[in-house]
């Protein structure tokens, strides 16, 4: 009877547990307590289960859970909420925002800290920023983001976009920034799928970037890859498709307008020339080259785990065509990260990107192809050969669609970037982090020129292979320190820290004639005719320690300061000269944590802060040190039929070579207004360089060539940036935020060693013209020439000028000393390419499940050269601005010259400068969220599409394709037929699982 009595009690347990613990679909909305705003993407979590969902565009959540559980909803910025189910099928909460959260924060490069604590001037952009804009490379996506920043991009399939951060601090040195990838050095980040990113810090002045010692004179770029969280797996896929046009396509004169021109140009030379028909068929070049391009890029990532073990996963695929016909790139990238959670103390994880792409390439200078060929040449002849400039009374030009047909170039790459970490924790407060980096890549290419004869000048008697291939390989170990405490009102961290670095690579280049092509399996090296054969290879090593400290200390939560000091050496500076001291400091005030300040109701938040900072750039010319010898054949000599090898030095260098040094003073103010809807930020820099590398010419008596290179010159670069923010919620339903940067810059040479030196360079072609000077009081790379006072009407005006020479239609430069004669000393500084102004306008709108993004980008103040016009060897087409304004007779006009554009017209004037002045619209994207029912009907969490246009229009004056010229800072802003940007207009998804 007890045994019956115990079984009946059991059962009766059992089943009220079954009942108690039942699973019933619970549902319900997520929203802001104040605002009533839904909140996309909070977590709610079967509390002490793994079991979750997220929220979707409307706040709207549905999961199954135990009758009797218990539900928490965490959100970024707010409070975590429990909620017991009591068996409800229903639960709406409202989440309360957490003051001490919602402090944004920034990576500061070995440590984060919360932005209202930072006393340098460092740029924040979040990945909802990145991924809201379709570009292939994610600096293409800070451009107009971010004050002090000027980036100018390519837009040749692949290209990496040219940065400078504060202008140009080096001559010869590399001006670009330091990128660090999730702690690993990199060149570039090209290798990054911009979905892959959660945030980029930018460290603008030398304080914030100190901590990085000799690496950061351009300043340093900071990329934090997304990362795995606990909880429930996600899956996520974002991908475009869409197409490329060309915009702004230069206007180029017909056959009849550029035989009018060229009859013009043989009258004025010859009176009896033979003249051109001007009734021939023509050709735009420009059409023939140039296509509509397709693109499409697909990312698809995986994320999720536990609290021991989380992980993320991703896949990327783009294939973005060039809008020259035949112009390819190929990109695939894979990440995975995984972090263990091997104790309480103790955590280790990995960080590993790959990346492979390939190319097929097009002639380097078919723009300048398309520019200068003549219109009456036609693509093909009645036979069906390639029209052949022979055939025409013109001169020796390339039918630009041969060479396109001609050019057999492919390119193709690896490269591995990998980060892993292991982390203890101990004693109270203190960290200790040892981290290996590795970069490890390999490029490329192969140039097969078959044996061919397509046009007069385009032809081979024998077929010539080249292949290069070229290896570069980069460790870094680093281990730090960390001490983080508070002491009542005191808050102290201490960072110290080693570093150690080993970059290597090497290439090797080869090149044969006469491999016959079957196949592209078929083409190797040694099936050519091995007397041909030249064989080139080379390689590189350079090795840096470096030791490290920083002290972070607030008191009072209002005054602040931050002390940082490197100690570096590398190889690239003599034995005796490698090592360098790089200090900086930096000091805060929040204003608005006085007791002074509570009562009143202007500022929510005042900070002024102010730092000092010393930098260093090893980023100077390869072992420029090092005497370089030059064994040319004529040096050699010859006694009693012996022949002796000659040898001569090619450029001498001073004994020592110290490091480029910059120091900067950073003066700035951070301030928020009504409830901080609206925030203001100012910075006012000073930021000079010394002992910067430069190169002199040595006196003519001591038989050498080149340069005397060696610490010679000083560069300063003064500016103002600003940043003002504004986000409003109107409604439940409405939001919008609109944000303005602005930013001017004062590039400036301040001294150089030899009073009145100067070093040219900005080669053209014709007549070796140098265009561009760096001298004292100019900036870097100024453009360099003569200034035209007009056109000579007549005979009249060229016999009583200091142009003797001249004809009626060519310029008349300026006499600028008034001794009679037009020379050298007449040339001035004629414009500069160093942009004055930067500025952008972002802004962002939400009205219930539609979102709108418009961003607008410009610059203002700067100069480009055109060089396009300036390289005239005869009868080259010309532009429809040039023909519509050109000289015609007396009195036609006084600013183009006639069609004779050859002698002195195509000295450097101030002519072929124009302005780069610019305003684009650089994105605009309409996105709309997907309802939560019909979502749930796909069995996603949420889904969102868009259409997007980026670059779609650019108002600008410049005679060119594009007002972005990009280049070294000693020969910037000279266009030589750019690859230009185009306009993409795309389609896209972004999907959550």
């Amino acid at each position: 009877m007890k045994r019956k009595f115990l079984l009946l009690v059991m059962c009766l347990l059992t089943f009220h547990l079954s009942f108690a613990q039942s699973t019933i679909t619970v549902q319900g909305r997520v929203t802001d307590a104040e605002t009533g705003q839904p909140l996309i993407g909070a977590g709610v979590v079967v509390q002490g289960t793994t079991t979750g969902a997220q929220t979707d565009a409307d706040g709207n959540y549905t999961l199954s859970a135990p009758s009797d559980g218990t539900l928490t909803f965490n959100y970024l910025g707010y409070k975590a909420t429990s909620v017991p189910i009591n068996n409800r099928t229903s639960i709406n909460v409202q989440m309360e925002t957490d003051a001490a959260t919602l402090q944004e924060v920034v990576v500061t490069g070995y440590g984060v800290q919360e932005k209202r604590d930072v006393t340098g001037s460092i740029a924040s952009v979040k990945s909802e920023e990145l991924v809201r804009q379709a570009s292939q490379n994610p600096v293409s996506s800070l451009q107009g983001k971010v004050a002090g920043v000027t980036i100018t991009n390519s837009g040749a399939p692949g290209a990496s976009p040219q940065i400078r951060i504060r202008g140009a601090g080096s001559a010869l040195g590399s001006t670009d920034p330091l990128y660090v990838v999730d702690g690993t050095f990199v060149n570039d980040l090209s290798f990054l799928n911009p979905a892959d990113i959660e945030s980029i810090e930018i460290l603008k002045d030398a304080s914030s970037a100190a901590i990085y010692g000799v690496r950061a004179a351009n300043g340093v770029v900071l990329v934090t890859t997304k990362r795995g969280k606990a909880g429930e797996s996600t899956v996520n896929y974002n991908g475009f498709v869409g197409v490329q046009r060309v915009t702004n396509q230069l206007d180029m004169t017909n056959a009849q307008e550029y035989a009018t021109l060229v009859n013009e140009k043989l009258r004025i030379e010859n009176p009896t020339a033979n003249l051109i028909p001007t009734n021939l068929p023509s050709t735009d070049w420009y059409d023939q080259v140039l296509r509509t391009a397709t693109i499409h890029n697909h990312q698809v990532s995986a994320s999720g785990g536990s609290e021991k073990v989380t992980y993320m996963a991703s896949a990327g695929y783009l294939n973005q065509e060039g809008i020259v016909k035949g112009d390819e790139y190929r990109r695939i990238t894979a990440r995975l990260q995984t972090d263990f959670q091997v104790s309480e103390n103790i955590k280790v994880g990995y960080n590993g990107i790959f990346y492979d792409y390939q190319s097929d390439n097009i002639p380097s200078d078919i723009f300048y192809q398309a520019f200068v060929a003549p219109p009456i040449i036609p693509v093909f002849e009645p036979n069906g050969r390639y029209g052949d400039p022979a055939n025409y009374p013109v001169g020796n030009f390339a039918n630009p669609q041969a060479s396109l047909d001609w050019f057999n170039q492919k390119s193709n790459g690896q490269r591995l970037t990998a980060n892993a970490f292991g982390e203890v924790s101990f004693l109270d407060g203190f960290t200790f982090r040892t981290s290996l980096g590795l970069n490890y890549g390999i490029d490329e290419y192969r140039n097969y020129r078959s044996q061919d004869s397509l046009t007069s000048v385009q032809y081979a008697s024998r077929s010539l292979l080249t292949q290069q291939r070229s290896k570069s390989n980069m460790w870094l170990w680093e281990n730090t320190l960390t001490y983080d405490k508070t002491f009542g009102d005191h808050d102290l961290t201490v960072l110290l820290g080693t570093s150690a670095q080993e970059d290597k690579s090497n290439f090797f280049r080869g090149s044969v004639n006469d491999v016959e092509f079957n196949s592209e399996a078929d083409l190797y090296l040694d099936l050519g005719d091995p007397e041909t054969a030249l064989i080139d290879a080379g390689g590189a090593r350079g090795t840096f320690v470096s030791y490290f400290g920083r002290v972070n200390y607030s008191f009072l939560d209002r005054y602040l300061l931050t002390a940082t000091l490197r100690y570096d050496a590398s190889s690239n500076y003599p034995r005796n000269d490698r090592w360098e001291y790089f200090p900086s400091i930096g000091l805060g005030w929040r204003v608005s944590e006085e007791n002074f300040m509570q009562n009143q109701a202007i500022f929510d938040n005042l900070k002024i802060r102010a730092s000092w900072g010393r930098l260093g750039n090893n980023n100077i010319p390869a072992n420029i040190y090092r005497l370089p010898v030059d064994r040319d054949p004529r040096l050699a000599a010859i006694y009693n039929g012996v022949l002796f090898p000659g040898a001569n030095l090619r450029e001498v260098v001073p004994a020592t070579l110290f490091w480029e040094i910059v120091e900067e003073v950073d003066l700035g103010v951070e301030m928020g207004f009504l409830n901080n809807r609206l925030t203001v930020e100012a910075d006012w820099y000073n930021k000079q360089t010394k002992d910067a590398i430069f190169g002199l010419t040595p006196l003519g008596f001591l038989g050498l060539g080149g340069q005397i290179r060696g610490n010679f010159a000083d560069f300063r670069n003064r500016g103002l940036e600003l940043i003002a923010n504004w986000s409003d919620d109107l409604s439940t339903d409405f939001s919008y935020n609109i944000g303005v940067n602005f930013s001017r810059n004062r590039n400036e040479v301040t001294s150089i060693a030899t009073e009145n030196a100067a070093f040219y360079n900005g080669n053209l072609p014709v007549g070796g013209y140098q265009v561009s000077i760096t001298r004292v009081g100019d900036p870097i790379g100024s453009f360099f020439g003569y200034e035209v006072d007009g056109i000579f009407q007549n005979e009249q005006e060229v016999e009583g000028s200091a142009q003797p020479n001249a004809v009626p239609g060519d310029f008349r430069f300026r006499d600028r000393d008034g001794n009679g004669i037009i020379d050298e000393r007449d040339k001035t500084i004629i414009g500069n390419p160093n942009p004055g102004f930067t500025y952008g306008i972002n802004t962002g709108f939400r009205f219930k499940s539609f979102d709108l993004q418009l961003d607008i980008q410009g610059v203002a103040d700067v100069d480009i050269y055109n060089g396009n016009r300036n390289v005239r060897f005869g009868n080259e087409n010309y532009d429809k601005d040039f023909y519509d304004n050109r000289w015609t007779g007396p009195g036609s006009t006084n600013s183009y010259p006639s069609a004779k554009l050859t002698g002195r017209n195509l000295d450097p004037s101030d002519y072929y400068v124009e302005s780069g002045s610019y305003v684009r619209i650089r994105n605009l994207q309409l996105g709309y969220n997907l309802p939560s029912g019909v979502v749930n009907t796909l069995k996603m969490r949420n889904l969102r599409v868009y259409v997007n246009a980026q670059n779609p229009v650019t108002w600008f004056k410049y005679n060119g394709f594009s007002p972005e010229v990009s280049g070294a800072p000693i020969s910037q802003g000279i266009d030589r037929n750019v690859y230009p940007l185009s306009a993409t207009y795309n389609f896209g998804v972004n999907a959550t699982f």
